[in-house]
């Protein structure tokens, strides 16, 4: 039933899934659409194993683990389901867009903060306006004695 998934799968340049770790399969929609919900069985579920994929190198594994433990079952499997449209292909196409976001999210690394130093204009702007503050409270103290 895995005729649909592409051989490999680009989440990142660095990160290409294979389509054999990836398995769909397919339910009845849950909601609205008379027989047609009866008959036909256009929900995809996409199950994908962040701890067993041979995709990943070490560091990411770990990252997608820890970022994405609440998703994960207990055997490291990511699970996602697409029940939008009526047409299973397009649930296929959007679960794994899904499965591409969700990934490309979890690897997501922010770049390090750059030290910077305080230009001497501020250390100057900051300093004039503590004297103005300081001569504004003198002032008032001076007026109430």
């Amino acid at each position: 039933m895995s005729a649909r998934v592409p051989t490999t799968l680009e989440i990142l340049p660095r990160l290409r899934i294979p389509g054999s770790e990836i398995v769909l399969t397919y339910a009845a929609s849950s909601g609205p659409g008379g027989q047609n919900v009866n008959k036909v069985a256009s929900k995809a579920v996409l199950r994908w194993s962040a701890r067993d994929s041979v995709a990943l190198r070490p560091d990411d594994r770990a990252l997608i683990l820890g970022r994405l433990a609440s998703r994960l079952t207990t055997e490291g499997e990511l699970v996602l389901a697409c029940d939008r449209h009526r047409d299973q292909g397009q649930n296929v196409e959007e679960v794994l867009e899904r499965l591409k976001d969700v990934l490309r999210a979890a690897l997501h690394r922010e770049a390090p903060r750059k030290k910077t130093r305080p230009t001497r204009g501020s250390k100057e702007r900051r300093i004039a306006g503590k004297r103005r503050r300081s001569d504004v409270k003198r002032g008032r103290r001076d007026a109430g004695e």
